[in-house]
């Protein structure tokens, strides 16, 4: 099935895209690490990316989608998010960093049968409540373009004029905030997915339903202890959240769901890069970072629970919060291929650029597993509900 990824960063999301069925046909990015990134991985033998195209490097403003009209069946991106990350200036429409516009335009150029498109969490705040629902306008009738000399606001009365009259919605689109953590990933990473089908296809669709949970997770480490056994972790060894061990005491049965997977899960296997150098050295991008430290509001991230989220880096600190928290309180960075693996990229995944620049382009991505969910379930509604381009 045939797809475009726009603002493909280090490919989190359109790896987890190929990886449920679709096969990008472009992909764009501006950044030069990112792009670096995909070259590399994609020179790999088994490599996720390697049947994608070579990364079109540059601004996305300038890309002229209209030779994909009408075949596509799925367009897929994350557009910038600092406009509305909680760690930046919240500047929203002002923001020149905003791509929404560009999202939108690549799906009315293309007329995909379906897009999926992500953001931070911070875009659902009470102050970005107007922008959501004119994002929204736009997605469901991106054939009414904001016009030259139109404010955006102008722009939005005139959507919801179309939308009140009974417009015919030409995409039916739904959003939720989902945490990554419910579906596998060992990290505690909330984004706000959307999720539209054309008109025309059958749109009984709804987001996959969670398949992990926290209160599984603790029933096995403080009700049957099968968690510390499984890992052989003595009591000295184990990272205990007193509120967390205080709930679990309240359950009273175990739930239906798989337990959120932890850093401790996540990091099986990995030598410690601090106290084994040598065979750290060994494993693709697993060297230690000096310099992790701990104050008020940077506590790192508990070993037995998910990971806090991976952050992109703030307030000119590389990397933000992105440590582990050890049982005696002790803490130091992640590694890449830790993090990486805290954002499920493959093992053979390279990230290009040192330390900090590896670690931004971790911060900014999408978990490859919540990536291949969502995707999956929109290619086996698009499968079931109408036919597909391209081969299945």
């Amino acid at each position: 099935m045939r797809a475009i990824e726009l603002f493909a960063g280090a490919g989190g999301l359109g790896m987890g895209v190929s990886l449920a069925g679709f096969k990008p046909e472009l992909v764009v990015e501006w950044d030069r690490w990112c792009c670096d990134t995909l070259r590399q991985n994609r020179k790999l033998e088994k490599s996720v990316i390697r049947s994608w195209p070579e990364p079109i490097e540059g601004d996305v403003r300038r890309v002229d989608f209209k030779s994909f009209e009408g075949k596509l069946d799925l367009v897929t991106g994350g557009p910038p998010c600092q406009p509305f990350s909680i760690g930046g200036r919240h500047m929203a429409y002002d923001d020149h960093r905003d791509m929404w516009p560009e999202a939108v335009r690549a799906v009315r150029e293309t007329r995909p049968r379906a897009f999926i498109f992500e953001n931070v969490k911070g875009l659902t705040r009470a102050s970005f409540a107007t922008y959501l629902g004119y994002i929204l306008l736009q997605l469901q009738y991106p054939s009414l373009a904001r016009q030259v000399d139109e404010s955006w606001r102008d722009h939005q009365d005139r959507l919801q004029r179309h939308h009140t009259s009974g417009g015919r919605i030409e995409y039916r689109v739904v959003h939720q905030l989902v945490n990554a953590a419910n579906y596998g990933v060992p990290q505690k990473r909330e984004r706000v997915v959307f999720v539209g089908f054309a008109e025309g296809i059958d749109a009984n669709w709804c987001f996959p339903r969670e398949t992990h949970s926290l209160d599984a997770l603790l029933y096995d480490q403080f009700k049957t202890g099968t968690y510390w056994d499984r890992l052989k972790l003595a009591v000295k060894d184990r990272v205990i959240n007193p509120s967390l061990e205080s709930r679990a005491g309240r359950l009273r049965e175990r739930p239906d769901e798989l337990a959120w997977r932890t850093v401790r899960d996540a990091l099986e296997g990995l030598p410690d890069p601090e106290h084994d150098k040598s065979a750290s050295a060994k494993i693709l991008n697993h060297r230690f970072q000096a310099g992790a430290r701990s104050y008020v509001g940077h506590t790192g991230s508990s070993l037995d629970e998910p990971a806090k989220t991976l952050k992109a880096g703030v307030h000119g600190v590389p990397g933000g919060e992105n440590m582990l928290r050890r049982a005696d309180d002790s803490v130091r960075y992640f590694t890449i291929r830790e993090s990486a693996r805290l954002q499920t990229f493959p093992d053979n995944f390279v990230l290009h650029g040192a330390w900090s620049e590896a670690m931004r382009q971790l911060g900014n991505a999408v978990p490859v597993t919540l990536a291949e969910v969502v995707a999956r379930s929109v290619r086996d509604h698009l499968r079931a509900h109408a036919p597909f381009t391209g081969n299945a």
